[in-house]
């Protein structure tokens, strides 16, 4: 059920090849996430979180934690259950200077928001001819959890990133999740911040540098997770984990494969995944979102136009299956790609399959 197609990749900055040697604690994604609105919060008083939950409740997924208690209702709203009101109300405070951070319970709900987010915040900067700048966040959980059915299961990275005026990021470790959350608020245009439910208690190790204050990560930057030589695989989000999985069992049978953490999707960072593509002349995608004009599918028109001379292979794109999310578990697990997906795509890249005759 899983999409299969073709394309590419780069290498990125030096400073995207820094790994966890120098880390010396562990940090949740969630805790990540809380002090880096904490820390901006208390930078900037034109900050302020709004959404549902986020004050009294202190959020859905406790990611406003404490923030209630420090900064008072003036700066922590609590909104009711509607997105077109409170998306607005955010989107008419940054036409006036302010930095409004609007939390979505769920993203699959920013599409009672979509006409604010799409027609007032990402087109009213170009539309203005800069006179109008609308710094804001639209942050909260993307893409599927669990057992929570097709409307409630979507990824919307190609959706919000085929939008010009918006940014879009998706973090995967406690490090992206600070440094990525602040590069958005401190930024001047609409920024789509895209998190994972199921990685809000995930623990990565962090540095000290990634724990100070002025800490921040550059937008439209990827960052190699591993580096390797035969094959590149690329992914964002919680597939990062499951392409690093990958990796490890490459590893075993002698392939030796790059992991790209996209982190950013719009800007997306085409010269890192093209350096890494003319390295190792392969290459696969991993989304969790639909396969028909994912991410994946610019990640490889990108490479057959800048690249196409250094592939050896077609190029393999593993996506989410092409239907609504079912609600059943079994039948859920098949429509999101498993690390095993992105193993065997990779040996096809390689050459290392087995035939299917060879297989029964």
């Amino acid at each position: 059920m899983l999409r299969i197609i073709r394309q590419k990749r780069i290498l990125p900055a030096a400073s995207s090849l820094r790994g966890y040697s120098s880390a010396s604690k562990q940090m949740m994604v969630r805790e990540a996430l809380n002090s880096a609105l904490d820390e901006e919060m208390s930078a900037d008083p034109k900050v302020f979180l709004m959404g549902e939950e986020v004050g009294e409740y202190q959020g859905a997924y406790k990611i406003s934690k404490g923030l209630l208690e420090k900064y008072g209702p003036e700066r922590v709203l609590d909104t009711p259950i509607t997105e077109a009101g409170f998306t607005g109300i955010g989107v008419g405070a940054a036409y006036y200077g302010l930095k409004p951070v609007v939390e979505f319970m769920t993203f699959n709900f920013s599409m009672q928001a979509i006409d604010h987010i799409i027609n007032s915040a990402a087109k009213s900067c170009y539309m203005s001819a800069g006179q109008i700048s609308v710094p804001i966040v639209f942050r909260g959980p993307n893409g599927a959890a669990a057992g929570v059915g097709a409307q409630h299961s979507q990824c919307y990275a190609s959706w919000y990133a085929s939008c010009p005026g918006l940014k879009v990021l998706a973090p995967y470790s406690s490090e992206d999740a600070r440094g990525l959350l602040k590069a958005a608020i401190r930024d001047p245009d609409p920024v789509v911040f895209l998190e994972n439910e199921l990685l809000y208690g995930e623990s990565f190790p962090v540095s000290a540098e990634v724990l100070d204050s002025s800490f921040c990560l550059p937008i439209g930057k990827a960052k190699i997770e591993r580096e390797g030589k035969d094959v590149t695989i690329t992914a964002f989000s919680k597939m990062v984990g499951y392409a690093l999985k990958a990796a490890e069992i490459l590893a075993k049978d002698g392939i030796s494969a790059e992991i790209i953490n996209l982190r950013s999707i719009r800007p997306l960072d085409r010269p890192a995944i093209n350096a890494s593509v003319r390295k190792t002349s392969r290459l696969v995608t991993v989304e969790e979102g639909f396969p028909q004009h994912g991410v994946g599918a610019e990640i490889c028109a990108s490479i057959i136009e800048e690249s196409f001379g250094y592939l050896d292979a077609p190029v393999e794109r593993i996506a989410g299956a092409d239907v609504p999310m079912p609600y059943a578990a079994n039948l859920e697990r098949m429509a999101v790609p498993q690390v095993e997906d992105i193993v065997r795509a990779a040996k096809r890249a390689c050459y290392r399959s087995k035939p299917m005759a060879a297989a029964q």
